[in-house]
C-alpha cells in the first residue's frame, strides 16, 4: 500500500484511558481513580472510562454504573468518552448498545460500543446492519476495532466493512487497536478519500507516532502519563523538534509495557503510576495478568527522565 502523507503540525485530539486502581485488599481505590480522571482533564486531554484500562470486562454492569456516576458528579460540563460493553448479556445487541448508550449520554459522556462475542461471527453487511440500528436513536457515538491479544471477543474490522461504517454521520470515529501500522495506513487513508471529518483514533501503543499521518488517538498507555503525552502532542502542533525525543520515551514504555502477555499492561501501568506517587499500591485487578515486581528497575528511570522531559518542554509565548 502506499503510505499517507505526514500531517505536521496538525493539531492531535488526545483521548486517554484511565487506569482504574487497586488497594492491597483487592478492593478499587476510587478515591486514587478519581484524582487520576482529574489529572487526565488537567493535562488536556479527554479521559475515557469504562475501557479496557479500566479492566471493564473484570467489571460488573453494577460497578460499570458507579464508575459512570461518579465520573458524571466530576465533569462539571467537561467532555468524557465510556465504554457501551455488553459482553456476556443476553438480547439483542442493538437493543443492548442502545441502552448504555443512553446511559452514558444522561451521564454526560460520549458512548464508545465495545466489541463483543454477539458481533464477532457476524458478516460485514450484519455488523454494519447493527450500527446503523444504534444510530438510529444515537446522535453520536464512536466504534471500537479491539485485537484478539487485548480480549478473546475483539474484531477487527475488514476495509469494506470500515468504508461501509463511514457513511453512517452518527458514528464520528472509531479507536482501532489491532498493533498494526499498515492497516492503521489503510483507515487513514480511505478517512482522508471519503470523510475528512471522520476521527481515526490510535490505540496501537506500540506505533504512537502514528498521529504523524493524521490520526488521533484513544489510548491506554497515555494513562501512564497524560501531562508527557499532552506535552508531545504541543510540540507537535508547534513544529518543535522536541516532540521527537519525548514521543521515543514514551514509545520506549509503550514496548516494555505492552509485551507479552500484553493484557498486563495494566499491571505495568499500576507500577508506573505507584512509582510517580499517584497511588497507593502497584496492585492491578485479581483477575488480570500480573507483571513481575522487578519491571521497577526499567520503569524508574523511564518516571525521571519523561518528567525531566515534561518539565523542559515549555512552548514560547505567543
Amino acid at each position: 500500500m502506499q503510505i499517507p502523507a505526514m500531517k505536521p503540525r496538525r493539531p492531535i485530539e488526545g483521548i486517554s484511558a484511565v487506569l482504574l486502581p487497586f488497594r492491597a485488599d483487592g478492593t478499587a481505590d476510587f478515591e486514587a481513580y478519581a484524582r487520576l480522571v482529574e489529572r487526565t482533564w488537567a493535562a488536556g486531554l479527554t479521559p475515557a472510562v469504562n475501557m479496557d484500562t479500566g479492566y471493564t470486562n473484570l467489571l460488573s454492569r453494577e460497578e460499570r454504573g458507579e464508575i459512570l456516576g461518579l465520573v458524571n458528579s466530576l465533569a462539571r460540563g467537561r467532555r468524557f468518552v465510556a465504554g457501551a460493553f455488553i459482553e456476556g448479556e443476553e438480547g439483542d445487541p442493538i437493543r443492548l448498545y442502545r441502552r448504555e448508550c443512553n446511559a452514558i449520554y444522561c451521564a454526560g459522556g460520549l458512548p464508545i460500543l465495545f466489541p463483543c462475542s454477539a458481533l464477532k461471527p457476524l458478516s460485514g453487511p450484519q455488523l454494519v446492519d447493527v450500527f446503523r440500528g444504534v444510530a438510529a436513536e444515537c446522535d453520536e457515538f464512536l466504534g471500537f476495532e479491539l485485537g484478539e491479544m487485548f480480549v478473546p471477543f475483539g474484531r477487527i474490522w475488514d476495509l469494506e466493512t470500515y468504508k461501509a461504517l463511514l457513511d453512517l454521520p452518527q458514528l464520528k470515529g472509531a479507536k482501532h487497536s489491532s498493533l498494526s501500522r499498515e492497516l492503521e495506513w489503510e483507515r487513514l487513508a480511505v478517512r482522508d478519500a471519503r470523510r475528512p471529518d471522520y476521527r481515526v483514533y490510535t490505540g496501537n501503543d506500540l506505533a504512537i507516532d502514528l498521529v504523524m499521518w493524521g490520526s488521533d488517538y484513544l489510548l491506554g498507555l497515555s494513562a501512564f502519563h497524560p501531562e508527557a503525552f499532552a506535552a508531545r502532542d504541543r510540540l507537535w502542533a508547534a513544529g518543535d523538534a522536541r516532540f521527537h525525543e519525548l514521543n521515543d520515551w514514551l514509545q520506549y514504555l509503550g514496548m516494555f509495557a505492552f509485551r507479552a502477555p500484553v493484557p498486563a499492561y495494566k499491571h505495568t501501568c499500576a507500577q508506573f503510576l505507584h512509582r510517580r506517587g499517584l497511588i497507593a499500591t502497584p496492585e492491578p485487578h485479581r483477575q488480570s495478568a500480573r507483571r513481575p515486581d522487578t519491571d521497577g528497575a526499567v520503569l524508574e528511570p523511564i518516571v525521571r527522565r519523561l518528567d525531566e522531559l515534561v518539565a523542559a518542554a515549555k512552548l514560547p509565548a505567543v
